[in-house]
């Protein structure tokens, strides 16, 4: 099995480690994992604001540097929505047709594809701590993938899974909102880190690096226990 890495942006510039973390979890999981050199962002910034022009051309680019991969996984539901999601609806060029339905077809969240497509939800992991986990939305809403990253962490040796109150409750980051909209984001950021405080956790999980920014950043800012990690993270770097 053959799979190519997708690297969103904010992961490559802020959390390099969630992406060596992801290619080695694939390879214990048994894949044969490449990276792409010639990607770039997949166009969500641009689209979320308007410049659809400009996301066109990113899409574009990512079909083309895509096209020859078997499988494409990347450590974000953000990312990976816009691709699956959104693509469809931005590129109406009919001789992208078939390329564009094979590459939507193709593209996987990480902890969807490690569990639904590879069959592996135990990786051998040891993390004994208290964590809870948040649902990012587009991975839970549009991409509807529920299971798979808590499957993954009941696997993992003693590691105590804490659900929070109102798990899928927005952390408040919606990439360009928190810019526009910076009170109401806070403001979101501080309910959604008064739930992770309740469970009392050591950790809140998540398998997007933007919601971990966002709620890790008000979290420290706060005063607040609990630390943010990517599901990539724990998993990989407890292997």
């Amino acid at each position: 099995m053959k799979v190519s890495l997708f690297i969103p942006c904010l992961t490559d510039q802020f959390f390099p480690q969630v992406g060596i973390n992801v290619y080695k979890v694939l390879k214990k999981a048994g894949a044969e994992v490449d990276y792409p050199a010639e990607q770039t962002c997949c166009g969500q910034p641009a689209f979320n604001s308007g410049y659809h022009a400009e996301a066109i051309d990113l899409a574009q680019r990512f079909l083309k540097v895509f096209r020859n991969s078997q499988y494409i996984v990347a450590p974000s539901g953000s990312c990976t929505s816009m691709v699956k999601m959104f693509y469809p609806e931005i590129l109406e060029d009919p001789g992208l047709h078939d390329l564009l339905h094979d590459i939507t077809t193709k593209t996987y969240e990480f902890s969807d594809f490690l569990v639904n497509v590879m069959g592996v939800k135990d990786l051998g992991v040891h993390f004994p701590h208290k964590v809870t986990y948040h649902d990012a939305c587009h991975l839970l809403r549009e991409l509807k993938v529920k299971d798979p990253p808590r499957d993954l962490l009941r696997h993992v040796r003693g590691l105590e899974l804490i659900e929070m109150e109102q798990s899928e409750t927005c952390c408040g980051f919606g990439g360009t909102f928190s810019v526009k909209y910076p009170e109401i984001s806070t403001a979101m950021a501080e309910d959604k880190a008064a739930t992770i405080a309740g469970t009392g956790a050591e950790y809140v999980v998540a398998n997007d690096s933007s919601c971990l920014m966002q709620i890790g950043g008000y979290l420290s800012r706060n005063g607040f226990a609990a630390k943010p990690l990517h599901l990539a993270d724990l998993l990989g770097e407890n292997l």
